[in-house]
């Protein structure tokens, strides 16, 4: 099986080893055989990034669909996407789903930086970023997330800057592979908006959930009431937020054309 990196776009307040950013940029060069040529596996990598606007283990590999699989996941959709911007999702990624494979009850390991030398850095943030995560797992997918202090046990690394260079807040790196499985994922959160405003508690807390959403496989929605806005404007999951991931995880991943 070939496979790739892609890079996520994430939100600005603000998808299983992660690998740095310059890695999940690099393709896999092909590998000759002795007797068969044989091509190495490549990865795709995405970035995603989002803004914050001010308040209003061993895994079960999914498996390549047929056609009459296709026809059966149309209809699903069909059938369950009221209430929910699946339909953004597919727009945004060519009528494909990302999703991490289920885990059979084995949580993706989550380290956050716990301290940091930035301007303004302030330990509350961790702890907000802590309840980011607490709140997407509230919804008991069939992907979990537990908490580790070295950097080396973990699947996900959230990391500090002091600023992008553009008007966003997070962004959000992952892989795939061809199967549109996720592999590896991080997440960077920015301590000052670009033109220098400080994040507050409430506004890193919504950043976050909205980062964690681009991790878990979610893209920006036109929606201004949920999290995943690209410019967020709310401080908690909405319904369509919870209907989406929920609807996502309940289908497989991979291109629906």
């Amino acid at each position: 099986m070939q496979r790739v990196v892609l890079p996520s776009l994430s939100l600005a307040l603000g998808v299983i080893s992660l690998l740095s950013a310059a890695h999940l940029a690099t393709k896999v060069p092909d590998v000759p055989a002795v007797q068969v040529a044989a091509r190495a596996p490549t990865r795709h990598a995405d970035v995603s990034s989002g803004a914050i606007a001010r308040a209003l283990a061993v895994v079960a590999p999914l498996r390549h669909l047929a056609d009459d699989d296709r026809v059966d996941v149309k209809q699903r959709l069909r059938d369950s996407e009221a209430g929910t911007y699946i339909g953004d999702i597919l727009r945004e990624r060519d009528s494909s789903l990302a999703r991490w494979p289920d885990r059979h009850g084995i949580p993706l390991t989550v380290w956050i930086q716990p301290g940091s030398p930035i301007e303004d850095f302030s330990s509350t943030y961790v702890a907000n970023v802590r309840l980011a995560f607490q709140e997407w797992g509230a919804l008991h997918l069939p992907i979990g997330f537990s908490f580790v202090e070295d950097s080396s046990d973990a699947d996900v690394h959230v990391t500090w800057i002091d600023h992008f260079n553009e008007p966003i807040s997070g962004r959000t790196r992952w892989a795939r592979d061809d199967d549109w499985v996720i592999t590896d994922a991080n997440i960077i959160l920015a301590v000052h908006h670009h033109l220098g405003e400080q994040l507050d508690d409430e506004s890193m807390r919504a950043m976050a959930m909205h980062e964690i959403g681009h991790l878990l496989g979610l893209d920006h929605t036109t929606d201004s009431l949920s999290i995943m806005a690209p410019k967020v404007r709310v401080r908690h999951l909405s319904d369509a937020d919870r209907a989406t991931v929920r609807l996502l995880y309940a289908l497989p991943s991979g291109p629906l054309r």
